[in-house]
């Protein structure tokens, strides 16, 4: 009897430490939209675990005890970069002690070294708000940038899971596939959207606005990151009756306040953009992601 417990004992320590079989990869994802590329890459190799909610303000997070400890066992951390966690992540991976995983080794890897950033300020003062000195770190909002991602994220996960490198490759191959026929079919869509003048609630529709060749007419925000006062909005307001807009632009997680005070005086639109994966019903992983930004703005401009 005696040794059929420990032998339970000891079966339920390797299967609890992976022993006999190849123990999952483990993801830890700053936000949603790096968390759900990794899944379409990883499929069901990898363990991901996202770090913020779709409906959370990414630029003010807590680093609560949960995410070190995740951090502390991941094998690959994917961040945007650019300072958008700046706040949060690097006292989660210095309390995490992972060598793995921090900002150097092959375990850390940031999405906007991979692309052209856009809306770098022309000066830098903190006077002006929340300004991000290497660019908006939302590049999200533009597909084209997930597939950029995507490519050099593939390549990552291959070089630190070799054992699952062609799985991992055969999983990103299906995905640009597939990505690339989708974001024909997104620029089709928006065709009608190309030089609608638009209001945005917060600086962070940068890479959409550019690639669907709308034009920004003002920001709600007086500075980046700052709450409108009723002053600002007034100068909004007169600025709209000299420049009309069509829409007024927020993402999900903001209160709409702002937007609303402006649309009762204006008469035009607010469109509630669902910025990341989860943000709204629609968006429940990438393709929902810009299935329902599309389908949101073309509703904004009837």
């Amino acid at each position: 009897m005696r040794s059929r417990v420990l032998f339970v004992i000891a079966a339920s320590i390797a299967a609890w430490s992976g022993g006999g079989a190849q123990a999952a990869f483990n993801v830890f994802a700053t936000v949603p939209e790096w968390g759900a590329l990794v899944q379409e890459i990883g499929g069901d190799k990898v363990r991901v675990y996202t770090a913020t909610n779709p409906l959370q303000d990414p630029h003010h997070v807590e680093a609560r005890p949960s995410l070190i400890a995740r951090a502390r066992s991941a094998d690959l951390v994917v961040a945007t970069g650019a300072e958008l966690e700046v706040g949060w992540l690097p006292l989660v991976l210095q309390q995490a002690g992972n060598g793995k995983v921090q900002p150097g080794a092959p375990g850390y890897f940031e999405a906007t070294s991979q692309v052209g950033m856009l809306g770098k300020p022309q000066r830098l003062d903190r006077a002006e708000g929340d300004v991000h000195p290497m660019g908006d770190p939302h590049i999200q909002t533009d597909p084209r940038n997930i597939a950029r991602v995507a490519a050099a994220l593939a390549q990552r996960m291959q070089q630190l899971d070799p054992a699952d490198a062609a799985y991992f490759k055969q999983r990103y191959d299906d995905f640009a596939r597939r990505w690339t026929a989708a974001l024909a079919k997104w620029e089709q869509q928006a065709a009608p959207l190309r030089g609608v003048p638009v209001v945005v609630q917060h600086k962070a529709f940068t890479y959409l606005i550019a690639w669907l060749g709308m034009k920004e007419v003002a920001a709600l925000e007086p500075k980046p990151g700052i709450e409108p006062t009723t002053a600002h909005l007034s100068e909004v307001l007169a600025l709209l009756q000299r420049e009309p807009a069509k829409m007024v632009l927020r993402a999900a997680y903001q209160g709409d306040q702002a937007s609303q005070w402006l649309a009762q005086r204006t008469k035009i639109n607010v469109v509630v953009l669902p910025f990341t994966v989860g943000g709204t019903e629609g968006a429940k992983d990438l393709f929902g992601l810009y299935d329902d930004t599309i389908a949101r703005l073309l509703k904004g401009i009837q």
